[in-house]
């Protein structure tokens, strides 16, 4: 990889991209950089600008112009992250922001697809297809009201439909991307002459070489999806289990059945904080949705009655609880869905209790982001794992080991623990730990919950001695997963990557990136990749079309 060019002035770059943008388009204010370079983890340094570009056009033409700047570009979706993936490593960073390329490009639902834009919203997706019948089949994230398509797509989107349809990468067709020196590349079949974006797979997968990569090959300005019908009975289930391996080994039933869209374990402490962050105004307002998201009235009303007289008081106290959605074309379908479900979980132990959390989950899918700080303001962060269903109760073990060693210097801060267990299609266990502390906010934290719950909560002093244990923790727990060779659906700054490939595939993966961003700098650091300043710095042969490329 050649090295960088020398840097120039910020004010010189920002007048360049002004004049070619529009200065609106070109953030400079102090609070919004600080915003735009942080997620809700950590802050990265602050930005020079944040840009806002309306086209795939514009991007390229300042992405180019910032390169050649020697300044690094951030592609940023909705900020909703805790792996520092768009947090700069350097001040002369140039952010982009695609809340402005969004929204559905094309809405084909004869040929069963449709294009959006990057900065487009699961829930802009999830409204605009749903009077059509129409839906993604994995539909978006807890975080979907903010969380992009180019986020998700950079970072492995899952959850809702994920244990039936897999993640967001596993439902894409096709991609548009902006390079780092503002080329526009197209993948899948509408990369070809005539090629319409309806098919993936023609050839070697170019789409998935850009998908999960945190943003270090391109930034996603859109992306094509599959559709299905929007299934139109939906049952829901949810079980007791006395402690975490008899969940666990119920999910792995579960998603090994095929049977369930959704179905996702909370712990104890997970529940109790669930049931303590609500208001009476949103716990209506869930009823009502409830009500209305039934196939007729009166189960409709059956549904809503249930849910009061559960009241909150919904999973025994200690208990873990297992929660599932199955869905399907006709009553039928989704009760046989359902019933095999039941039978199952009544095999492995569990007691059933309301099935309010789930219907909940999907009366409000893309529900306020008010839980990014806990009901007492408290921080909270988490790391994720997946692993085969074989390996779950060795990596629950080994994690509670680990927490064991820990508990006298947790009790002293005051960091609380929350575990969240997911299926993934068939084939896949998910792990994630959570640790919640006390400590001061970080401008996501004030910039993301409604503004009258914010007014609620009471921010806490700095807390270093918690921040520095969380951090060690989450050193330790990604280390317990390297362990396992285990993959997260997140990576950023955060999880090592590069540096545990066998040297053949990193071989080509470098090369990739060194073709796509010679000088390093899109979004360097992510993935652990190489930043530039390795290389002879001379110009290269490309290793695509021959032609010289230009020196950094």
């Amino acid at each position: 990889m050649n090295s960088r060019p020398d840097i120039g002035s910020p004010h010189e770059l920002i007048a360049t991209l002004r004049e070619g943008m529009g200065a609106e388009r070109v953030i400079t204010s102090v609070d919004e950089r600080e915003l735009f370079s942080g997620d809700l983890y950590a802050q990265g340094k602050l930005a020079t600008a944040v840009i806002r570009p309306s086209s795939a056009a514009m991007l390229a033409s300042a992405a180019r112009q910032i390169t050649a700047a020697g300044y690094a570009l951030i592609p940023r979706g909705g900020g909703m992250s805790y792996t520092g993936g768009a947090c700069p490593g350097t001040e002369s960073s140039v952010v982009v922001d695609l809340a402005d390329v969004e929204g559905l490009v094309d809405f084909d639902p004869g040929n069963m697809t449709v294009t959006v834009g990057g900065g487009t919203t699961w829930e802009t997706i999830y409204n605009a297809l749903s009077p059509h019948g129409l839906r993604l089949p994995f539909f978006g994230t807890f975080s979907g009201r903010r969380a992009t398509v180019g986020g998700g797509l950079s970072n492995g989107a899952v959850f809702l439909g994920t244990a039936r349809y897999g993640s967001a990468a596993e439902n894409v067709l096709g991609l548009e991307i902006v390079t780092a020196d503002g080329r526009v590349l197209r993948t899948g079949q509408a990369g070809f002459r005539h090629g319409k974006p309806f098919y993936r797979t023609h050839g070697p997968d170019l789409t998935g070489l850009f998908l999960h990569d945190g943003g270090a090959l391109g930034i996603k300005t859109e992306a094509t999806f599959r559709l299905i019908e929007m299934p139109r009975h939906s049952e829901y289930l949810s079980h007791a289990f006395p402690d975490v391996h008899s969940a666990a080994a119920a999910l792995s039933v579960i998603a090994r059945s095929g049977a369930a869209e959704e179905a996702y374990v909370f712990d104890p402490h997970t529940t109790s904080r669930n049931m303590a962050g609500g208001t009476l105004k949103g716990d209506l307002t869930r009823l009502g949705r409830i009500v209305g998201n039934q196939a007729n009235l009166l189960s409709g009303l059956k549904a809503g009655a249930r849910v009061i007289a559960a009241g909150k008081r919904l999973v025994p106290e200690g208990a873990w609880s297992l929660h599932l959605v199955c869905a399907g074309r006709t009553a039928a379908a989704a009760s046989a869905d359902l019933n095999l479900c039941r039978r199952l979980l009544d095999q492995q132990g569990g007691v059933p209790i309301p099935a309010s959390i789930p219907m909940a989950v999907r009366a409000t899918p893309f529900d306020n982001l008010n839980g990014v700080l806990g009901p007492a303001g408290e921080r909270w962060a988490a790391v994720n794992a997946k692993v085969p269903h074989g390996d779950a109760r060795r990596l629950i073990d080994a994690f509670n080991q680990l927490v064991d060693r820990h508990q006298t210097a947790l009790q002293r801060t005051g960091i609380e623990l929350s575990i969240l267990l997911t299926a993934l299609q068939t084939h896949a266990f998910s792990f994630e730990s959570v640790l919640h502390w006390h400590d001061s906010w970080l401008p996501m934290h004030r910039a993301v919950p409604d503004p009258a719950h914010l007014r609620r909560l009471s921010e806490s002093q700095p807390n270093l001695a918690a921040r520095e244990l969380v951090a060690r923790l989450r050193l330790e727990t990604l280390a317990l997963f390297d362990d396992f060779g285990a993959p997260s659906n997140q990576l950023g700054r955060a999880y090592a990557y590069v540096e545990k490939m066998a040297p053949e595939p990193r071989a080509l993966l470098i090369a990739l990136k060194s073709q796509l961003d010679p000088c390093g700098l899109m979004n360097p650091g992510v993935l652990g990749l190489p930043t530039g300043s390795a290389a002879d710095s001379s110009g290269t042969d490309s290793p695509i079309d021959g032609t010289p490329q230009k020196p950094c």
